[in-house]
């Protein structure tokens, strides 16, 4: 049975180090090719070339907000097809239906479940 994330592209942008490398060896274990960003204008460059299939954004980053990265990937060659989870800390109750809207694939809530994370990141891109 093949993996799913075999031969899948994520790109994750998280300001937070210890958080980024908790996501990068998640989904790393899983077969996934990560390229992961502190910033969002170092990930915008990275995929104004390069593309991912997923791209997981914290909301929160110190130089653009995550909604602003999510635009600018839309605006890409081939961008409304990447899929792009949400990731925030400051989780309120209305935020999963007001991120879907803003044109987010998927919202994950932090801090995340380690144990269920790389399946709850697949279960979203397979719905998208």
């Amino acid at each position: 049975m093949a993996n799913f994330y075999d031969d899948k592209s994520v790109c994750i942008i998280e300001d937070n180090e210890i958080i980024r490398k908790l996501f990068v060896l998640l989904l790393h274990d899983k077969g996934a090719r990560i390229h992961d960003f502190d910033t969002g204008e170092s990930a915008l460059e990275y995929l104004a070339d390069n593309s991912a299939d997923i791209v997981l954004c914290d909301i929160m980053l110190p130089d653009i907000n995550g909604v602003d990265v999510l635009e600018a990937i839309r605006r890409f060659p081939g961008g409304d097809e990447t899929i792009v989870v949400a990731l925030t800390a400051v989780a309120r109750q209305g935020d999963r239906e007001r991120f879907l809207e803003q044109g987010f694939n998927g919202y994950i809530p932090k801090p995340i479940n380690p144990t269920s994370f790389a399946e709850e990141v697949m279960h979203i891109a397979q719905d998208a």
